[in-house]
Parts: structure tokens; sequence; C-alpha cells
């Protein structure tokens, strides 16, 4: 793989067309996650682990600090409205808050994609009898639960901050190393996939026994 065959790590991340794009064009969540904007890396690193440590070593309840906080953020701002009003100082500075019809349409695009592709799935597998992608789900999910029996769900979103922070960072750092081991590694998988889809076609489908019984 030469250079002109690597991809850009920071359009995968939200270059192209889309939600992503969207979001990513106003949040720069690409430069985030690459670390090129340090402060926003920074504040996303600290504001989690922070987080993380006081709701599973603090024992402090979610719902309670979310209620807790929004309580007080309401209190706070009706205070400041009336106060504002009656020593002639400025409102709150909040903005108007708007959701677009194009962002929306955005959403719901993105949203189409995916549940058409569970559909699809759902349909290979209980339809056409696809053993394969049976066998990919099940997988999947069996390496979910697996993973998942070892931490809570607060946990597990905070491993997934981690490699988000780091697994991007690292291999746009080092995408010519870590392709030529993957190359190597396909190298080798290849006869072994190959191998696996021939006993996967040679296994009749479900659709194929009904269509040969009428």
């Amino acid at each position: 793989m030469g250079d002109f065959g690597r991809i850009s790590v920071h359009n995968a991340l939200g270059g192209g067309p889309g939600l992503s794009h969207f979001i990513s064009s106003h949040f720069d969540f690409a430069d985030i996650l690459l670390w090129r904007n340090y402060y926003g890396g920074g504040a996303v690193l600290i504001g989690s682990s922070i987080l993380w440590f006081l709701f599973e070593k603090g024992g402090y309840n979610i719902i309670a600090f979310i209620a807790n906080n929004l309580l007080l953020l309401v209190v706070i701002l009706f205070l400041w409205a009336k106060s504002a009003s009656l020593l002639n100082r400025p409102l709150p500075p909040i903005p108007e808050l708007d959701i677009s019809e194009e962002t929306v349409l955005i959403a719901a695009d993105e949203m189409q994609v995916w549940v058409n592709h569970v559909f699809s799935l759902a349909h290979a597998i209980a339809v056409d009898g696809n053993l394969k992608a049976l066998m990919l789900v099940v997988s999947s999910l069996w390496l979910i639960s697996y993973i998942g029996s070892f931490f809570n769900f607060l946990t597990l979103i905070y491993i997934g901050v981690l490699f988000s922070l780091s697994v991007p960072f690292l291999y746009d750092m080092f995408q010519s190393q870590v392709d030529g081991k993957l190359i190597v590694v396909h190298k080798i998988l290849l006869p072994v996939l190959r191998k696996a889809d021939i006993v996967f076609k040679m296994i009749p489908s479900v659709q194929y026994k009904q269509k040969k019984n009428q």
C-alpha cells in the first residue's frame, strides 16, 4: 500500500457527507479525537474522568446528580432574571435554541441507513437463512456480552471515551506501520476466510429449500 492508498483519518472521523460531517463542522469532533484541539481533548478527558470517579468511586447517583444540577441551574436563572429586571441588569445570556429542518432531515437520513441495515440483517437471518450473517451477529453480540460482564455500563462508556481519544490519534501517527501489519494479517487470514466462505455457500439456505419444495 502506497501513500496514495491511505485514507485521511480526519475525514473518516467527520469529513464525509451526512450528519457526522454536519456535527463535526460545528463542534470539530475530529480535531478533538485527534488531539489537534488540545483544549477540547483535555476537557473531554478530564471531564469524563471526573464524572467516572464521582459516579463509580464516589457513590453518586447519576440521575440524582443530573436532577440536582438542573434544579440548581433553573433556580439560578430564575433569580438572575428577576434581579435583572429589578436592578436594570442584562438578562441571562441564553441563546435561542432551535433545531433547523436541515438538521432533522440529515439525522433522519442517517437513522434510515442504520435501520435499513438492521432490517437487512434480520431479513437475511430469518428469511434467507444466511448462516454467515447469523454467525456474524451472534459472535458480535456474544463479544459485547462477554466484555460487558467485566464492567458496568458507566465504566464501558468511560473506556469507550478513552479509546476514542487514543486509538484514532495513535493510528493517525503510525498509519503506515499499522497498515503494513494489517496487510500481513489479512494475507494470513485470507485463505481461512475463503475456506469458511466456501463452507457457508455449501449450506443451502432456507429460501432455496422452500423454492425446491414448491
